[in-house]
Formats: structure tokens, C-alpha cells, sequence
């Protein structure tokens, strides 16, 4: 099936996937720091105080989504994204009237758990249930989504930013939540699977059978690619977290750093779609062990370059692993572990994911605090992503010695 026809026959339930990833911008990262400045002025906050009530609310998030990733399992689609959307909306507003820094975390991790979390969770677990020999392009066409948030959203919050009032531009992000219910609605007015038709669409993961979380969670090869789970979201959100003073290490401008950003987009964009089309080909397995490759390279652009146009570069890589990153994981579960309880097992891996982005920020602050320079901290990311690599190769050695690879085609 070529790529025009598959989203021409497919664009309802990919439209679903790509507006809910694009509406959970509003808990990501890239959008919450717009408005640091403003948050820190607002409550007097120091750096160490904001980041160490952004890290300890994303790690609660994790938690959660540890618990919570299993009703996906249980209901449909169609309902559990709009409760999800009206939740997000609600934490938005909570964003614009909190009027105490003691209730700051609770808004924050509204935020990050119905936005980053729960939406993103919902968008890929319907399309690997949904799609099985086009599951990685499914993947990457819904993971669009949060790629053009990334690129749409902050451009235009921070344009409104000298005609309105921060806490302004949160109702109007949850005044955007909210359209997103109906449309999702009409958009999945018939489920591509309905739950009572499951049957029907599940696939099998190795041995020939659905594994449980608990039975995913004593299996060497979840722990052997959980630092690979890891490290692109700890690493890359810590390197645009600590964009600031990287540049001032470098003797760069930021503005010519952040010029790299339409660069970082397009291959990323380019990572994901290509990604996918060869994960129906050849399957995850044997794109695995080389994803985290060109961000070990990226951190070691950054650690050692001088020139500006090494951070290009750097960005150039590092969105080849992030662009993967948005698909190999969530095909990887179903392909691996089947897809009856794929809800409850992707919700392991978002839950490190999201962890990730906890960890990152707060542990590169930390090392800077103590004298550990920016530059051999890159080098260090770069060494973990080499070791995150051996323990994949590792990871899946042992899982052809005992059961063999899953067959592409037979679980997606």
C-alpha cells in the first residue's frame, strides 16, 4: 500500500492519533518553559526551586502513569481521550489562577501527566492496537502531532506574550483542550476496533502469546532497553533545559543556536517517517540496536565543538534518535509482548520516558552546581548512550537464544 493511500483510507483514526500528541503540547516541556520566567518573577523562585518543582512533579507523573496506563486496556478510545482532554483543559486553567507556589506542583503535574502523559499514551496505544502491517507508519504519522505543536505553539504563545498576560495564554490553551473533544468525537464516531470486536485485532508478542505486565517486568529484555527508554528524554530535554548556559560555555549566541531549531524539526520529522516504513519491513528488532548511535555522536558534537556550526550538527543527530524514538518503543511493546494488555505494558515504558525528563534537568543542574563543566557532561551522555546500546544488543541476544525475534508481519 503506498503512503498517499494509506493516509487517504486511514485519515480518521491518524487525525485522532495526531491531535491528541499535538494537544498534548501543553504539558510538554518545550511549552511549559516558555513561561519560566514568568512563573519564577510570579512566586519568587529561584532556578534550583522551579527546576526542583518541575522534577518532583514529573516524577509523580511517572508514577502515576504506571497505574493508570492499564485503562486503556478497558476503554475505548473515543471516551477516555475526551475525559482526558477535559482534564488537561482543567489543569491549564489550574495554571492560570494558581495563586500560591505551594499549590504551583499540583498545577504543574496536572500538566504533565494529562499532557505528556495520558495524551500521548492514549494517541500510540490506539495506533498499535489499531494498525499491525502498518503499525510504524501509523506511529510516526500520529507522533506528527507533537512535532508541529513543538514547532507551531511556542512561535505563537511567545508572539502574544507583550499583549497578554501569561496566565491568560492558559485559558486560551484550555479553551484549545476543549475543541479538541468534539473533534475527537467526530473524528472516532467509528472506532477503527471497537472493544467489543478485540478479538479480532489482537496480536500475539513472543512464544505466541499476550504477556501480562508483571510477566513484562520479570523478562531481561524490558530492563536490558530501559536506559535506552531513558536517556533521549533525560538527555534532550536537559540540553534544551540548560540551552542558556551552554551557549555562554561555547561563547555562542543563543539566537544562533536556536536558528538550528527548523534543522532539528525537519530531520526529526524525517527520523519518524522513516523510521516507521522500516519498522513494517524489517521489524524493531534490527533497528533497535542502532537508534541511540546518532545521539552518542550528537553529545559528543557538543562536548568537544567549538564552532557554532557543530551545534548543527549536534541538533542534526540528536533528531535522528528523537524522531525514532517516537516510534521504535511503541512498536516494539506490541511487537514483542503482544497487544491485549498493551496499555498496561507501554505504560512502563512512558512512565521511564517521562521520568527521563525528570532526571535530566535535574541531574545536569546538580553536576554545574558542583564544578562538573557542561562540556564533560555531554561527553558522559555520550558514553551512556554507547553502554545503553551494548545493553540492547545484549537485551535482544538473549531473546533469540531463548524464543527467537518476533517475525515482522506476525505481530506488526
Amino acid at each position: 500500500m503506498t503512503l498517499i493511500r494509506f493516509l487517504r483510507d486511514n485519515a480518521r483514526w491518524l487525525c485522532a492519533g495526531g491531535l491528541l500528541t499535538f494537544l498534548s503540547s501543553f504539558g510538554q516541556t518545550f511549552f511549559i518553559a516558555v513561561y519560566a520566567g514568568d512563573i519564577r518573577a510570579e512566586f519568587g523562585l529561584s532556578h534550583g526551586a522551579w527546576g526542583g518543582i518541575y522534577s518532583l512533579a514529573t516524577a509523580v507523573s511517572a508514577a502515576l502513569m504506571v497505574s493508570a496506563g492499564g485503562l486503556t486496556d478497558r476503554f475505548r478510545s473515543r471516551g477516555l481521550g475526551a475525559v482526558g482532554l477535559v482534564c488537561l483543559a482543567l489543569a491549564c486553567l489550574g495554571m492560570a489562577i494558581v495563586s500560591s507556589a505551594w499549590l504551583l506542583p499540583a498545577a504543574i503535574l496536572g500538566l504533565r501527566f494529562f499532557g505528556q502523559g495520558m495524551m500521548g499514551l492514549i494517541a500510540m496505544v490506539s495506533m498499535s492496537r489499531w494498525f499491525v502491517a502498518a503499525r510504524g507508519r501509523a506511529l510516526s504519522v500520529a507522533g506528527l502531532g507533537v512535532t508541529a505543536g513543538q514547532a507551531i505553539l511556542p512561535v505563537i504563545f511567545v508572539a502574544l506574550l507583550p499583549v497578554l498576560d501569561w496566565r491568560w495564554h492558559w485559558v486560551l490553551a484550555a479553551g484549545l483542550a476543549l475543541c479538541g473533544v468534539p473533534l475527537l468525537l467526530w473524528l472516532l464516531r467509528e472506532e477503527r476496533t471497537p472493544q467489543s470486536h478485540t478479538e479480532t485485532s489482537e496480536t500475539a508478542g513472543m512464544d505466541g502469546r499476550h504477556w501480562r505486565r508483571a510477566e513484562v517486568l520479570r523478562h531481561p529484555l524490558f530492563w536490558a532497553i530501559a536506559p535506552g527508554l531513558l536517556g533521549p528524554p533525560a538527555f534532550g530535554t536537559a540540553l534544551f533545559f540548560q540551552q542558556v548556559h551552554f551557549v555562554e560555555v561555547k561563547g555562542w549566541r543563543l539566537i544562533d543556536f536556536v536558528a538550528f531549531m527548523p534543522v532539528f524539526t525537519v530531520v526529526t520529522v524525517a527520523a519518524m517517517m522513516g523510521s516507521g516504513a522500516a519498522i513494517d519491513r524489517f521489524g524493531t528488532a534490527r533497528i533497535l540496536p542502532v537508534y541511540l548511535l546518532p545521539a552518542a555522536l550528537a553529545f559528543v558534537a557538543f562536548g568537544t565543538g567549538g564552532a557554532i556550526w557543530t551545534a548543527g550538527v549536534g541538533l542534526g543527530l540528536m533528531a535522528l534518535t528523537q524522531g525514532m524514538q517516537a516510534t521504535l518503543p511503541n512498536a516494539l511493546w506490541a511487537e514483542f509482548f503482544g497487544t491485549r494488555h498493551l496499555g498496561a505494558i507501554k505504560s512502563m515504558g512512558t512512565a521511564i520516558m517521562v521520568l527521563g525528563t525528570a532526571i535530566g534537568p535535574g541531574l545536569t543542574g546538580a553536576l554545574i552546581d558542583l564544578g562538573v563543566g557542561i562540556e564533560a557532561q555531554y561527553l558522559g551522555v555520550a558514553v551512556y548512550f554507547l553502554a545503553a546500546t551494548a545493553a540492547i544488543l545484549a537485551g535482544l541476544a538473549l531473546v533469540r537464544r531463548r524464543s527467537g525475534l518476533p517475525r515482522v508481519g506476525a505481530a506488526g
